[in-house]
């Protein structure tokens, strides 16, 4: 007993091809998705910071501070410098321990550019662990 088809035998082969369409359309789908998302991931708002409510950390018994005037200059404890002489200051401050915290506070006029630039000299100093010194809220303590 046997079946017959009214098929012929060229139509009942096999395909050995893949259909891309549903690859397509869900990579097209996902481009969708990224073109949406990623704008909004970088987007430039001005932001006004709050004051920190955190605990202050115990400081050391001497800190060293780093200050950065509205005038833009630059004073070591209470000295004086230049950039070029930040280093060679700062040496001198810590005798040369460039694992001494150094705690960076600035006026509210400085510009963040200003601000980075400092960071970035005395990162490239060898300067790692810089503290930003700020105002705290006095408003919500309890």
């Amino acid at each position: 007993m046997g079946i017959q088809s009214d098929l012929d035998e060229d139509s009942l082969a096999e395909m050995h091809e893949i259909n891309v369409t549903p690859f397509i359309d869900v990579m097209l789908v996902l481009l969708i998705i990224f073109m949406v998302v990623a704008p909004l991931t970088t987007v430039n708002i001005p932001v006004d910071l709050p004051v920190s409510t955190a605990k202050p950390q115990p400081q050391s018994d001497k800190p060293l501070y780093l200050t950065i005037r509205a005038d833009l200059t630059l004073l070591v404890g209470d000295v004086s410098v230049t950039p070029e002489l930040l280093e060679l200051t700062l040496n001198q401050a810590t005798g040369g321990d460039k694992t001494k915290r150094v705690f960076l506070r600035a006026d509210k006029t400085v510009a963040y550019g200003t601000l980075m630039g400092v960071m970035n000299n005395l990162q490239a100093t060898g300067y790692l662990k810089v503290a930003l010194v700020g105002l705290e809220d006095t408003r919500n303590t309890q």
